[in-house]
């Protein structure tokens, strides 16, 4: 008999509106990551998608429900502070991620915060730019950075961290396919559970084993959904037009 894996992300009803709207985001919304899940989700903007993943991490306080991330109730402030070192949550704006000097410093500032010495700290930095292929800009002043640079020194930081679930909010975004295939490899060779939100269809079929989808609030299971591709040839070629 094979032993129930452990919950490492676990929302129970979880509602949740902005101050002064009486609309809900999040109703009733309920989620269960099992330690090993690599989850994907699709949905349009505006559903609440990265507003869940600000509720898991603590940066929107729910109306109502429950939350448990990697078996502890989280009820405190300082329940999530407990645990955001190990939850790695990457942003969908990589600006409101990085803040320091140099790419080096950036991906350095986790692990100097976790208690690492500076060279210890340096080092692990500089392993994971390698790992991602652009150790080359660890001089390189972040702001003047391309978006899609931006975005890979995002990731590194939290990759840096060492974290035991991802978080990950559009991280193809401002990337071009030769390193969309990067990520891929990186993430399939991962061995942590993580949650990918992304616009990008194949992206999420070559990353995730399952794929969820949110609707009034709610999750769409994968046997709720049906995903597909659609290609075809238009006669308008580039003039905006519209599906009826």
């Amino acid at each position: 008999m094979m032993t129930p894996r452990p919950s490492i992300l676990k929302l129970e009803n979880i509602c949740f509106s902005y101050p002064g709207s009486k609309t809900r985001v999040l109703d009733g919304l309920s989620l269960d990551i099992k330690d090993g899940d690599r989850i994907g989700m699709v949905a349009p903007n505006g559903s609440g998608k990265t507003t869940l993943l600000h509720t898991i991490m603590g940066l929107c306080k729910p109306d109502q429900g429950s939350i448990e991330v990697l078996g502890k109730p989280m009820e405190t402030e300082k329940d999530f502070v407990g645990i955001r070192s190990r939850v790695g949550l990457l942003f969908q704006d990589s600006d409101d991620q990085l803040f320091c000097p140099t790419v080096l410093d950036d991906v350095a500032f986790g692990p100097l915060n976790l208690g690492h010495s500076r060279h210890q700290a340096m080092e692990v930095s500089r392993r994971i730019l390698k790992k991602l292929g652009i150790e080359e800009l660890e001089a390189s002043v972040t702001h003047r950075l391309s978006g899609g640079q931006k975005r890979l020194v995002a990731l590194a930081a939290v990759l840096a961290m060492s974290p035991e679930v991802l978080l990950l909010d559009e991280p193809t975004a401002g990337l071009d396919t030769g390193v969309k295939q990067k990520l891929i490899y990186i993430l399939n060779h991962l061995a942590i559970s993580y949650f990918v939100i992304s616009h990008e269809f194949d992206f999420i079929n070559a990353v995730t084993d399952r794929v969820f989808s949110m609707e009034k609030g709610k999750i769409l299971m994968d046997d709720e959904i049906h995903l597909h591709h659609h290609e075809h040839v238009h006669r308008l070629g580039k003039h905006p037009h519209v599906h009826k």
